[in-house]
This record gives structure tokens, sequence and C-alpha cells, in this order.
């Protein structure tokens, strides 16, 4: 019997001249993995007009293109020029995002190898002993320290908005007494847009934001007054009191914990250390480069939208449990865990994959999360003041063991910034389900200059990604007496006994027994 000849599989052959390095990518369906572009290479001769660049060879074609590498990227766009015989272009596939970027910014740098979180420039820590959370949502959003005179007309403008109209202040007390407050957070942000028509793009124009940075500025500074204001009055309905009015004077956090706390005490004040310590957290949570929730506040950003719309669903990205739930997680873990003996039951059971282990591991940290290490001692301040929270000898042990542990440890799982913030919440008095809240505050500030950024980027186009076709190929339509019946049911779910007895309550035109 002759031997047929095997197909060559489809591949790309991609060459770095500025390492003098080549691999092989896989193409399955005219789409290269981005996350290949990890591989290890081979040394290839090369000269020095060619650095900085991409040789790739087209084992379909066996053409031969080149790519431009600036800052260690390339441009998904030039790999349309990598045709088949049909003429399509390749796409790039990432799912998740794992490694693509979509965006130039100069807010913030990580390192997560290295462990390095720095707001423009500034590190984490510095800003986190240093400065003041209004003084780093300034720097985040304008891209410098403010002088005393910008500083002080900035805290002013911001502290001057936080009224809200009291029609907003209805909604939130039409809510649920039990509803989440999140849902309300988001609700009455989304709801703020529409009392200001002057700054509705649908109404005043598509580039009011592009062009005209006084208005951009006016909502930068309603947004960050308004959003402890609509914090607070979501705690207060949940627990049935009324509402605080801001109270002047005060710093950013001291107001937030004054509208949170006070009942009719003459002359009240948060506790200075609970504020700081509050006011460190706001740093600490004030940006992440493009995290789930940023990457939707410039998503929707980009349809020239205005920032309280796309705030709010920024904010619905961040009420996810996998992003703005965790330090509720890691609390739920610890009181599971409840002593130290059950530590290495615990600890057995997350190796059998049969619980998780919350608070460690990150997306972009193989190291010490930065944020972690200024939680863990600022958590020793809020103890002295509030008293010892139980769980933390809980934590602290958990930690030790994970960090001692090579299973954890080969699989870079250190304790990420919601290990120790969620014990600092709990301990402070705020209820599990606003710990996302506590997260959304802070969050606004990179998000808005994230927006803001994206408002001053020229040329700046609406975010389209594209997708991978996988269903069913053309197929025509069957008129509804001609399908055939399957048992297959849609409308599968949790049924309450009352829609069970409307669902078998006859009605004119309803086939006899059928349910």
């Amino acid at each position: 019997m002759v031997q047929q000849p095997q197909s060559k599989p489809l591949e790309l052959v991609v060459a770095d001249p500025s390492t003098g390095a080549s691999c092989s990518i896989p193409v399955p369906n005219g789409v290269s993995k981005t996350q290949g572009m990890h591989a290890s290479f081979v040394v290839l001769p090369t000269s020095e007009s060619a650095r900085d660049t991409l040789t790739v060879l087209d084992n379909r074609t066996n053409k031969v293109y080149t790519i431009p590498i600036t800052d260690g990227t390339v441009k998904a766009t030039d790999f349309r020029q990598v045709q088949d015989t049909t003429g399509e272009g390749l796409r790039l596939f990432d799912a998740g995002f794992v490694n693509t970027a979509v965006a130039r910014s100069r807010i913030t740098e990580i390192d997560g190898a290295k462990g390095i979180l720095r707001y423009r420039g500034y590190p984490i820590e510095q800003l986190s002993e240093k400065s003041t959370f209004l003084e780093v949502a300034y720097l985040l959003i304008y891209g410098e320290l403010p002088s005393k005179n910008q500083f002080d007309d900035f805290e002013y403008e911001v502290m001057h908005h936080t009224y809200v109209h009291v029609k907003l202040a209805e909604l939130e007390q039409s809510f649920q007494y039990d509803a989440h407050p999140m849902g309300m957070f988001i609700a009455t942000m989304a709801a703020a847009s529409t009392f200001d028509p002057s700054g509705n793009p649908a109404l005043a124009g598509s580039d009011i934001y592009t062009k005209d940075k006084k208005l951009r500025n006016k909502q930068i500074f309603r947004i960050l007054g308004k959003v402890t204001t609509i914090a607070a009055m979501a705690y207060r309905h949940r627990i049935g009191r009324p509402a605080n009015p801001p109270q002047q004077g005060l710093s950013y956090t001291e107001n937030f914990l004054y509208m949170m706390d006070h009942l009719s005490e003459p002359g009240f004040r948060p506790h200075p250390v609970l504020a700081r310590a509050l006011d460190v957290l706001f740093i600490l949570h004030a940006d992440h480069e493009l995290n789930c929730s940023t990457a939707a506040m410039r998503h929707i950003g980009s349809s020239l939208v205005d920032p309280y719309s796309a705030v709010a669903g920024a904010a619905a990205a961040l009420y996810g449990p996998l992003h703005g739930g965790a330090n509720e997680a890691v609390v739920r873990m610890l009181e599971s865990i409840g002593t130290v003996d059950k530590i290495p039951a615990f600890i057995e059971s997350v190796k059998r994959r049969e619980k998780k282990l919350m608070g460690f591991g990150h997306r972009i940290y193989t190291s010490y999360d930065p944020r972690a290490t200024i939680i863990r001692k600022l958590a020793y301040d809020v103890f002295e003041v509030v008293g010892t929270e139980p769980l933390i000898e809980v934590a602290q042990a958990l930690e030790q063991v994970a960090l001692t542990d090579e299973y954890f440890t080969s699989r870079k799982l250190y304790p990420n910034v919601d290990f120790y913030s969620g014990l600092i919440y709990k301990a402070m008095g705020f209820p599990l389900d606003y710990f996302p809240v506590l997260f959304a505050i802070p969050r606004v500030a990179g998000w808005l200059a994230h927006w803001s950024e994206a408002m001053d980027e020229p040329n700046a186009k609406i975010w389209r990604p594209r997708q991978i076709y996988c269903g069913e190929a053309r197929r025509d339509y069957v008129p509804i007496e001609h399908r055939d019946e399957t048992d297959v049911r849609l409308t599968e779910m949790t049924k309450t006994a009352s829609s069970t007895r409307r669902r078998i309550s006859s009605w004119e035109g309803k086939k006899p027994g059928k349910l």
C-alpha cells in the first residue's frame, strides 16, 4: 500500500531580529493565538537594520512579512496583510485578553514580577504613606501632583458637589429595603446622567467631551463629589435610617464616614485613625490599570456616552464576584475555616480542588501584591482602635502556611489586595455586601482618569472587538408546524407553587393538557 503524504500543518514562523530568534505559532481557522507569542526562541542570523521588527513566514503561502515592534508590542492590524489564498487576513485570538494591549496609557504602571505599582510614576508605598485620596485622584486624572492652590481649588469643587438632587435621593429611597447596596449605587449613578442635559452627548452633541475640557472637568468634579453621597444613602436606606447631608469642613473620607454613621450626636466627627485608614484603602484601590471594570469604562466611553452612564457600566462590571466581590469571599472563607487548627484540613481540601483559596494569586502579579503589604500593616492600626478582629489570627496562619507550601509557591500564589482589606472593612463595621461599594468609590477616580485620557486620544475609535464564528452554516427557515417535536424544554427554572398554579391554569387558545 502506498502511504499518502500528510498535509503540512498550518503555522506561522515568527522571527524577532532584535533578539535573533524565532518560533512557530499554529494557525487554526486562519486565527493566531496571541498567547503563542510567549514561546521560546532559537537564534537566527539578522541585520542591524531589521531590528525592532518581526519577520513572519506563513507556511500556508510561503510568503514573508515584516511586522514593526513598538514598546514590546505589535499591532494586530499589521497581521491583516498575512493572507491565505482566499485573501482573508489573519486575526489574533486572545480569549479573556490574556496577552492583548488595547490602549496606551500614562496613568498606572505595574510590574507583576517585581511587585511594583506606580501611579503616574509615583510608588504606591510613598503615596499611601504621605498623600491623601483626593490628592491621588488629582494625580491620576491630571498627571501631576497639585500645587497648594491647585489642590485647594480641586478639593473645593469636589466637596461643593457632594449634594445630590432631591429626586435622586427619592430614587434610592424607593428601592426595596433589602436591595443590594451595589444595585442601588449603580442605578442611582446611571440616573444621575438625566439631571444634566447639557452634559448628555445625545442631546448636546457627540463631541462635547473630546473638545470641551472645562465641561469634562465639571463632570469629574460632580461625579467625585456625589459618589460618596450616593454610596452613603444606599447604606442608610438599607438600615432604615434617614440620609445625612454632606458636612463641609471635613476631608473626603471623613465626610463619607459622617454621612454613614452620624445619628444625633452634637459635633460628631469620625475617628481620625479610621478616617486615615479608609483614606489609605481608597488610595490603594484608586486604579489598577486595565482591570475588568476599567476596561469596561474605556469600552463604554469609546461610544462617547456621558461619564455618569460609563461609570454606572463600570460599576456593574465591578459588581461581579470575580472582581469587586473578592474581599467579601475572603472573609466568608476565613469564617468557614473558623479556627487556626482547621487550616491544615482546609489546605488539603484546596489541593484536592474541593475548595478555593480566596485572596491569593493575581492575573498580573506573580509575586506579593504591594498593596497587600501595606494593608497588612494598616490592619493593626485599625485593630488598636476598634479591637482585634478574631479572624486575623486565622488569616495570618493561613498566609504563613500557603507561603511555605510548595504547592502554592510553585504556582506563584501570593496574597493579593483582597486578602486583608475585607478584614479591615469588617472590623470597621461595614456589612459584607457593602464591600463592593467601598471598592467602587475610590475606583471612580481611576475610571475618570482613564475616561479623560481616552477623550484626549486623537482619532480615537469606538471599541469593537471581533469574534470567531463557530456556529451553524446557512440554514433555511422551517415553519413551526413542520418542525420535529422534542422533549428539550427551554423554560426549566426554579418554580414556586404559585408559578406552577398559573402555568396549569386554563386560558383561551391553550391546548388542553399542555403544560
